[in-house]
């Protein structure tokens, strides 16, 4: 990374007549732009990084023709190539989910131009941490947006605003599919392809974002990427009376126990076909039958169990047959004195407590986030020449309580937003991205969503294309993972990849 220089470029925001007080103290925008170029085996890649927040603003209420106000100060950093080349080039704007998370693990882990050097299960990185051209960098293709939803990263509600309005499903939607036709606007690109880009919680932002930019503006996207989705939250949220996240986890609770050698002498694809053909045909009666089901059943059926997913039959029968994830995780190398990865099934800790019946950390991310952490504060601030008076929010629980007040009496979810968006456009296609050893959003359940889409079967074939990959949630930090999925990436967005779903994980 060379070639850098500070080249701020700040934009007022501001809402009232010049001179005035009001003017005098309303929020403004805070952009710095460097120049950078990244050297590819083909030659350089030369592009801007601009890195800052921008005002937002909104009509009030009741006002015919309102001036308007600013409600939020989003945080973002933009790549845009200047290397010759087709124009206009598409746009893929990409965030993380939590909710509470910043975009720095897509931004520093998979898309951005630099990359962070995290290390992997069994091997983390130790400091001092240091950053890495990313040769696979979706820049090369397209330019990227990364922003950080409400309360994570720098971005912050405006003066006099409550950051509470925007902690919940519809508020954020609204507020990210607003920064996107504001940014589109400012940088005269509303003639690029946009593709969204989502990872986890963000799955199910880009979906209601998708739905929102395409009622609302009637902006079509070319393009959704799901990294680690959740579509559905009844799916995979263990609550009372609700059987399915039993059935989702276990082929995920048989690949983490492979990736431990519970099936040794086994390919990971048979553990995992033996493992969603049980999950889809006999579990589920066998759930359903409750205290019908005669013991001797009940102990054959733990006993399948107990093998398929690497733990105790006698454990999973005092269980009632349902295994919740933390509790698994908890277990399953309990006797070796180690918890295993919610995030990353791979990865394994001490257990602070050799009794507890839940995990009381995740190993995955404690080893993973320092290196983040690190990366990103000295990325901004060194490399981008960025700095703001508020700490960067890589991870915030000040957005709870989320507010789902949309989906009272019913399963949060977006699965509907999703195929909503692929009756209306045509073009749309969606990329799907699954680890196997993902403890948090489970490949099954997604396959499962994804089957149910009220679209026709034709373009659940032809437009929605998914990929697997030996790693976890963030299967980028497995390094030929990353390599995979950036490959993926990269032919979605440019058109060049076909889709794969051949009913197999």
């Amino acid at each position: 990374m060379n070639d850098q220089s500070a080249a701020p470029s700040t934009s007022p925001a501001t809402g009232s007549s010049p001179g005035s007080d009001a003017d005098r103290t309303a929020p403004e925008d805070r952009l710095v732009t460097t120049l950078h170029s990244l050297a590819l085996e083909d030659g350089p890649l030369n592009y801007t990084a601009t890195a800052g927040t921008v005002v937002l603003r909104e009509e009030p209420d009741g006002e015919e023709y309102g001036r308007g106000r600013p409600y939020a100060e989003l945080f973002s950093v933009s790549y845009v190539a200047t290397s010759p080349g087709e124009q206009p080039r598409p746009v893929v704007f990409a965030f993380n989910g939590g909710p509470g998370a910043s975009t720095v693990w897509l931004h520093l882990g998979l898309l951005g131009p630099r990359r962070v050097d995290s290390g992997d299960a069994g091997a983390p990185a130790a400091p001092p941490h240091r950053l890495l051209d990313n040769h696979e960098t979706i820049l090369r293709d397209a330019d990227l947006v990364v922003v950080d939803a409400m309360t994570t990263g720098f971005s912050r509600p405006a003066p006099g605003q409550k950051p509470a309005r925007h902690h919940g499903l519809t508020a954020d939607r609204d507020l990210i599919a607003a920064f996107v036709i504001d940014w589109l606007t400012r940088n005269d690109r509303w003639t690029s392809e946009v593709h969204l880009a989502g990872e986890s919680y963000g799955t199910t932002r880009a979906s209601a974002v998708a739905a929102r930019l395409l009622d609302r503006y009637y902006l079509a996207v070319a393009g959704i990427v799901l990294i680690s989705p959740v579509l559905d939250f009844g799916t995979i949220v263990f609550s009372p009376g609700n059987d399915r996240p039993y059935l989702h986890y276990l082929p995920t609770y048989a690949a983490i126990a492979h990736a431990h050698g519970k099936h040794e002498d086994r390919l990971l694809q048979d553990v995992v076909d033996e493992a969603e053909a049980f999950a889809e045909q006999e579990y589920p009666a066998l759930l359903a039958a409750g205290l019908r089901l005669d013991p001797a059943q009940k102990q054959e059926a733990a006993a399948r169990i107990g093998a398929l997913i690497g733990v105790d039959p006698d454990w999973v029968e005092r269980a009632d047959l349902r295994v919740e994830h933390q509790a698994f995780l908890a277990e399953l190398l309990r006797d070796e004195g180690l918890v295993t990865g919610r995030i990353d099934g791979r990865f394994t800790a001490p257990a602070g407590d050799g009794n507890a019946a839940r995990m009381e950390t995740d190993p995955s991310i404690d080893q993973l986030a320092p290196s983040y952490t690190a990366a990103i504060n000295h990325y901004l601030r060194g490399e981008l020449e960025f700095s703001a008076d508020v700490v960067y929010e890589i991870m915030s629980g000040r957005v709870h309580p989320w507010s789902y007040k949309d989906f009272e009496n019913r399963s949060v979810e977006v699965a509907s937003d999703l195929a909503h968006v692929l009756r209306k456009s045509p073009h749309t296609r969606v990329l799907v991205s699954h680890g196997y050893h993902d403890a948090a959003t489970p490949f099954h359940a997604s396959e499962h969503v994804l089957a149910q889409l009220a679209i026709p079967r034709e373009d659940y074939s032809e437009r929605i294309r998914v990929e697997y990959y030996e790693a976890g949630h963030m299967m980028y930090c497995h390094e030929p993972s990353r390599l995979e999925l950036s490959a993926h990436l990269r032919e979605f967005v440019t058109g060049e990849g076909g889709t794969e779903d051949d009913g197999e994980a």
